[in-house]
């Protein structure tokens, strides 16, 4: 007697699994091995990149932070350095908030820390 297969259910992952493929370039769309492969690699991309995505945007605000602080005569680690020492606490994606979207805000900061 042959073994009992359930193909109802083996047939359905794998379909669910080309599903979530689609628009993947050549075999990785269609052939069921490459798209596996492809499409964990994507998850496990996905959750690398979920925990990068917060030191990316801390690099962000620190380079806008930067930009500001040139434009008034200090550079970003000067300018750091002096709201510390002012014990101005506030955190670099409000500051490069202020920066970008209200100059002149900014600008008070810089002259209450110079």
């Amino acid at each position: 007697m042959p073994r009992s297969v359930n193909h109802a259910a083996s047939r359905a992952r794998r379909k669910k699994l080309l599903s979530q493929t689609r628009g993947y370039f050549g075999a990785r769309k269609n052939v069921w091995t490459v798209a596996k492969n492809t499409y964990e690699k994507g998850l496990q991309y996905a959750y690398r990149d979920r925990k990068k995505k917060k030191s990316h945007f801390r690099a962000l605000w620190i380079q806008r932070i930067n930009a500001a602080a040139r434009v008034e005569g200090l550079s970003y680690s000067q300018f750091m350095g002096k709201l510390k020492a002012a014990n101005i606490e506030i955190n670099r994606k409000a500051l490069a908030d202020l920066a970008m979207n209200h100059p002149a805000a900014f600008t008070a900061i810089v002259e209450k820390v110079k």
